[in-house]
């Protein structure tokens, strides 16, 4: 059975999902790179291939769009609505996962306590 492409299934990767947030103002690629760099304090780098790659299917998937500039050298990309939408979608399914975490490690620390008694 074939993979799905991570966009058919409405998730992304962690990559695709920085630069999405990072296109919640129009930017270009290497603002893209520097803004998630800022963002995330240097824990999140990403490098001239993974962006160009993604930025590609994502327009493809039409998350992002590519404007024109006067500077034909310096291309800015923004969220489509469905870009909009996804990222919106993305965020809230990750805050749900953090607190599906957060609730096992209390039920693993409450039967920890149980098995001590």
């Amino acid at each position: 059975m074939p993979r799905n492409s991570t966009y058919d299934m409405e998730q992304l990767t962690d990559p695709a999902y920085y630069i999405l947030i990072s296109l919640l103002k129009p930017k270009h690629g290497y603002g893209i790179m520097k803004y998630i760099g800022e963002l995330t304090a240097e824990e999140v780098t990403i490098g001239p291939a993974t962006l160009y790659t993604l930025i590609k299917k994502m327009q493809q998937a039409n998350y992002i769009t590519l404007n024109i500039d006067e500077d034909e050298r310096r291309k800015t990309y923004t969220l489509t609505g469905k870009g909009q939408s996804m990222i919106v979608n993305e965020i809230e399914r990750r805050s749900r996962m953090a607190r599906h975490g957060m609730l096992a490690i209390d039920q693993a620390k409450e039967a920890d306590g149980n098995e001590q008694e």
